[in-house]
């Protein structure tokens, strides 16, 4: 395969989008390598309509009776272990590779390549799910020695989603000057909304749900 070949086939219609992703992973990865930085990603979830959750430490935070599909779906592919960032890249590699090299060997109509995609990516995550298996203790060691090890009892923070009844929302704490994200309910159950400056007044340290109620400023 010659350099020009590689070139068509990556920046074809089917590939450029992929490609330019691929490219932001390896830019994203350098600047952490290079500046010891991470950037924040952000996962956002049905548990409530009004909510905008993020991660801003890198993984995803799910209790284990969440009624969402959806964050059923991520645990599955065992999000709540493993860094996003790491996820999707391996997922964006794997995809890419079988993309590229299925319209080297065996070209198809731009219509035809695009509708593989989909398949192609669902499998990439199940594979990726499958290479990182073997370091899930790892990424469970870091995140318990990461987040059990702080007492948040009656820390306060700001409320990243409204909630409400029995939703869940997420909740910022910043331990130094670093933020943390935790899930988090409404103690009895009043609504409190996006933004809202909220204490920690009870938890469920096996589910890692935290209670919260309106901070009280005197």
């Amino acid at each position: 395969m010659t350099f020009q070949e590689f070139l068509n086939i990556a920046f074809s219609p089917v590939n450029t989008v992929l490609t330019v992703l691929l490219g932001l992973s390896v830019v994203y990865w350098l600047f952490t390598i290079l500046t010891g930085l991470d950037i924040d990603v952000g996962i956002h979830s049905d548990l409530d309509a009004d909510a905008d959750i993020e991660a801003p430490d890198g993984h995803l935070h799910a209790p284990d009776h969440d009624p969402s599909a959806w964050m059923h779906f991520l645990k599955f592919l065992n999000l709540d272990i493993v860094p996003v960032t790491y996820f999707l890249t391996l997922s964006l590699l794997i995809t890419w590779l079988g993309s590229f090299y299925l319209n080297y060997f065996v070209p198809l109509p731009t219509w035809a390549g695009i509708l593989i995609l989909f398949p192609m990516m669902i499998g990439g995550m199940l594979l990726t799910k499958i290479i990182l298996k073997p370091l899930n203790p790892l990424f469970k060691e870091i995140n318990h020695k990461g987040e059990l090890s702080y007492a948040f009892l009656g820390r306060e923070g700001r409320l990243k989603s409204s909630i409400q009844d029995d939703k869940i929302g997420m909740m910022e704490v910043f331990i130094g000057s670093d933020p943390m994200t935790l899930m988090v309910r409404s103690n009895d159950g009043s609504r409190l909304e996006h933004g809202t400056r909220v204490m920690i007044v009870d938890e469920e340290p096996e589910k890692r749900i935290y209670y919260v109620q309106k901070s009280i400023r005197y």
